[in-house]
């Protein structure tokens, strides 16, 4: 599967270093700890390219530039604890805010080339001049990723709660997608559940043209700073930039509100309400060469159809401000917190609702939102850790059902809350980094296990980061009472050719049904949502194609093309930046965005670099 990035940073606020390392227990009696803002997952080259050379380059070192760390990120592998602080349990603490992946993490994908006469062997060869380049974006720090949502008239409660991820997410992004839908199926990158009917139709010429190109925002001082979270109403496309959300007019690209903030948006929620609110948490000043964090304290409510933030909010540990690691919305709950505590507020007045209950060693490790609420409870040492999946009432708190995972579980991620599907990597048999070796089918009234799917990593390419984020699964869509999976690319019939399938997965049973979309020689697929009962995909395209976004039939599996993108090289190379792996992707009604989740001043080629592509079919 895909392989995820190591965990974002621990970002505390400011006056020596507040905060406990990742993944501990309250230091306070407090509770929760709800998902950082995730780094965006390594893409992959596109089909037909050079394959990268899996070592990276030393990225240079410098203000605000994240330090590389030796393999930080992965389970099992030790780690300089954050601020001087030590480890939790024995287990690998968060980096500081802006560190580097570790040693040997895939960087960004080169652009797709198109097969060299020649070449010996017949083999795809790693060209001087594409070393060069992915030297350039690898150096380049990939920052947090989800706050993916697509808030309409279809779908999941009446379609406000269709997220698109990349991952969720994934679809991109997450969602992520949550990811209804996905950071990418976005997360930040789950599908929902399906429910009503599809309202995407293939328009009467699916070839699509550019609607708008947002650049991306200036950042000076050879910093990265975070641009996470982006949603799609049915009169606003929203985006964060650099401390601001922006709301665009989604056919044109003109600028209907900004808000602007004090410090960069650490993570968006993946879901809002149907009336088109949602929540964010954010740093209280943007960072410095002398603070590269002041932690993400600050919680607020916004109006995405009107442009305004409700409310902020902070919880204190102590005397100290929280900085929050996960921020979801269910129902008219928002829901935040950390390893030092949390609280549920009501979205719409920002009255506190309910604080998580601490315990000695028991604490939340973060929640999910959309239809249902759910917290992923910690329970004991790392090694010999107790996980609890919790469906949890949004404005009460009260616990409503519980399974319990198998002891030695060090962590799981929610991939969708109605039906409920968790996914872990258990005893680290995945292999790959992604987060998944099997997915749980849970009954949410009764707790009791319903399937277990196994998913070994080297057949099917999705991820999650269960171990700093609960809600950012990448890759995977939930609906008809189904898991939709890709299959890891593999050489397709035409030399130089590779491509991939979409199979589903009953929830009831744990078995394949028997569902397989081919994507084609030189495509990849990727699920980003639901659409009613069918599965909308976004296909990554060969070296000299666009990519397209297709409509899978929920029986039948039958593809309907809705898009496919331009095949200028100018156009291609902004698309191919910002693919599932890792960017927002939300699709709606004939109408593509595409975003980034980072901007930097590192790795500028000298040609214009965009936050935001929107693609549009009639």
């Amino acid at each position: 599967m895909t392989q995820p990035p190591p965990p974002p940073p621990n970002q505390p606020p400011s006056g020596g270093g507040f905060g406990p390392p990742q993944d501990q227990p309250p230091q306070q009696p407090g509770f929760g700890a709800p998902q950082q803002p995730q780094q965006p997952p390594a893409q992959q080259p596109g089909f037909g390219a050079p394959q990268a050379p899996q070592q990276p380059p030393t990225p240079p070192q410098g203000y605000g530039y994240p330090q590389q760390s030796a393999g930080y990120g992965y389970p099992g592998q030790p780690a300089t604890p954050a601020y001087g602080q030590p480890p939790a349990y024995g287990q690998p603490p968060t980096p500081p805010y802006g560190q580097q992946p570790g040693y040997g993490y895939p960087g960004q994908p080169t652009m797709p080339m198109p097969p060299q006469p020649g070449q010996p062997g017949g083999g795809r060869k790693f060209n001087a001049q594409v070393a060069i380049i992915v030297a350039a974006v690898v150096a380049i720090a990939l920052i947090v990723g989800g706050g993916v949502l697509y808030a309409s008239s279809s779908g999941e409660d009446g379609g406000k709660d269709d997220t698109a991820s990349s991952s969720g997410g994934t679809g991109g992004g997450g969602d992520k997608g949550g990811e209804g839908g996905d950071k990418g199926g976005d997360s930040g990158g789950t599908g929902g559940t399906a429910s009503g009917k599809a309202t995407e139709k293939a328009p009467a010429d699916p070839n699509s043209k550019v609607l708008f190109q947002v650049p991306a925002p200036e950042v000076k001082d050879d910093r990265t700073i975070p641009t996470v979270g982006s949603w799609l109403t049915d009169t606003v496309y929203a985006k964060s930039g650099v401390a601001e959300v922006v709301g665009y007019d989604p056919d044109k690209g003109t600028k209907l509100w900004t808000i602007e903030l004090p410090g960069p948006v650490c993570q968006g929620s993946n879901h809002a309400t149907e009336d088109n609110k949602t929540a964010i948490t954010y740093q209280p000043k943007m960072p410095t060469k002398a603070n590269p964090s002041y932690g993400c304290s600050q919680v607020a409510a916004i109006d995405l159809d009107a442009g305004k933030k409700l409310w902020t909010k902070t919880v204190e540990s102590g005397t100290q401000p929280i900085s929050f690691d996960n921020v979801t919305v269910s129902a008219s709950t928002v829901a935040v917190g950390s390893t030092s505590g949390g609280a549920a507020f009501d979205i719409a007045t920002g009255d506190q609702l309910w604080a998580p209950k601490a315990t000695d060693t028991c604490y939340d490790a973060g929640y999910a939102g959309g239809p249902k609420l759910v917290a992923v409870r910690k329970c004991g040492q790392y090694g010999d850790r107790k996980l609890s999946i919790q469906n949890i009432d949004p404005k009460s708190g009260k616990v409503i059902s519980e399974y319990k995972m198998d002891t030695g579980i060090e962590y799981a991620s929610v991939v969708s809350t109605e039906p409920l599907v968790v996914a872990a990597d258990v005893g680290d048999a995945a292999g790959d980094g992604s987060g998944i070796s099997d997915f749980f089918s849970i009954d949410n009234k009764t707790g009791k296990l319903r399937a277990r799917i196994s998913a070994p990593g080297e057949q099917y390419n999705a991820s999650c980061d269960g171990i700093t984020k609960i809600e950012e699964c990448r890759l995977l869509a939930v609906g008809n009472d189904r898991l939709y999976v890709p299959t890891e690319k593999h050489d397709g019939a035409a030399e130089y050719s590779d491509t991939n399938e979409i199979v589903s997965f009953d929830l009831a049973t744990g078995k394949q049904t028997g569902q397989r979309a081919d994507a084609g020689d030189g495509y990849e697929l990727a699920p980003l949502r639901m659409d009613g009962p069918n599965l909308i995909a976004y296909k990554r395209g060969p070296y000299d194609k666009g990519g397209q976004v297709v409509s899978l039939d929920g029986g039948s599996f039958k593809e309907t093309k809705l898009m496919e993108n331009p095949a200028t090289e100018s156009v291609m190379d902004v698309e191919r930046s910002m693919l599932p792996d890792y960017a927002e992707i939300l699709y709606s009604q004939g109408r593509l965005f595409m975003s980034d989740v980072f901007a930097s001043e590192l790795g500028s080629s000298g040609e214009e670099e965009y936050l935001v592509i929107g693609f549009g079919a009639k």
